[in-house]
């Protein structure tokens, strides 16, 4: 493979415009396995889009990330991990633009939406706090690293708790869409050969993640960029791409609960980019190594997902456009926090 980031700006664009398509074609292939694995398997569709369909569709951010930390871009590994998770909760608003017959939030009512988005809270909030404490590692990882992942692990278990027993809900309307299993046509692929074109689709994203990584490298080598807009603003949005795809595909199909099941358990999922850049870094705690405007993009994140948890529970049935408050304080937080990053140049 060519070293892109011996090459000059041109060839790593068009590697970078090439991996990008790869990713957009592998997310719009991995929704429909993903909602149909959910059927099969009885597990719903919140907990599998935050598990397979958030995880696959990141793994080609969470690529990127680790390539940069390992090659000591640090602030390249941390604002594409954390500008992909504004980036991707962002974009419930073009799907909430693509489902006309109700505010997105109020028909996709999930209790374990709820507990995904509050875990996510959760995940920023030790992120934030582990750049505050000593900076003792154990064989080059901090200690904050193994609590993200655990973190991850018990989201999961605690969100599949709380649908198959839960102790309250969210009342139905008749714009409420809920998460049931459906049965498919005679022949459908069973779920041994789902998983395996989920993984098949998530090990060319991963791929492309590499190439996106490599190229966002060049950008800022041989294109003078700041790794902060590149990681935020370019490499975030490529990578992202999946997301996006996905989270609209999904409306398209009725798959409501997936839709934003896969956005917020694709964001828990990103927080773990950092943990993974922390093995990879081996100057010390990519904790500790966190710039202010990495940090400002953690508070972004942390309060777009607390808007996107007040839209799930005020339930706002229609708005302008059929977009609640929370979308349009999404777009405002969202292009404010960019407009800022941009002006720091």
């Amino acid at each position: 493979m060519p070293d892109i980031q011996s090459q000059s700006v041109l060839p790593a664009l068009l590697v970078f415009t090439a991996a990008s398509v790869a990713i957009l074609l592998g997310g719009i292939r991995l929704t429909r396995l993903v909602d149909r694995l959910a059927d099969v398997t009885g597990l719903g569709e919140a907990i599998a889009g935050a598990l397979f369909l958030g995880a696959a569709t990141s793994l080609s951010g969470l690529v990127t990330s680790v390539v940069a930390a390992g090659d000591g871009y640090v602030d390249l590994a941390l604002s594409n991990a954390l500008g992909g998770i504004a980036a991707q909760t962002l974009f419930l608003v073009a799907a909430d633009l693509a489902y006309r017959h109700a505010n997105l939030e109020h028909a996709a009512a999930s209790l374990t939406n709820m507990v995904s988005g509050l875990m996510l809270v959760m995940m920023l909030t030790v992120l934030l706090a582990a750049g505050h404490l000593d900076p003792v590692t154990f064989l080059g990882i901090h200690p904050a690293t193994p609590v993200l992942f655990a973190l991850y692990l018990v989201g999961l278990r605690l969100g599949s708790g709380v649908r198959t027993e839960p102790m309250w809900g969210p009342a139905e309307t008749p714009e409420t869409r809920p998460d049931r299993p459906e049965g498919g046509p005679e022949g459908s692929p069973g779920t041994g050969s789902l998983l395996a074109g989920i993984l098949a689709l998530g090990l060319v994203v991963a791929v492309a993640g590499y190439l996106i990584a490599e190229s966002g490298l060049a950008f800022v080598r041989l294109g003078g960029l700041r790794e902060t807009v590149v990681g935020a603003l370019v490499t975030a949005l490529a990578t992202s791409t999946p997301e996006l795809v996905t989270t609209v595909a999904a409306v398209r199909r009725g798959a409501l609960t997936l839709a934003v099941g896969g956005i917020l358990g694709g964001n828990c999922f990103d927080v773990l980019f950092v943990g993974a850049a922390d093995i990879a870094y081996r100057d010390g705690s990519i904790y500790h190594a966190m710039a202010g405007e990495q940090a400002f993009l953690v508070l972004l994140s942390i309060l777009m997902t607390v808007v996107l948890i007040l839209g799930l529970v005020g339930r706002q049935r229609h708005g302008p456009g059929n977009i609640g408050f929370e979308g349009l304080a999404l777009v405002g937080l969202y292009g404010g926090a960019m407009a800022i990053l941009l002006a720091g140049g």
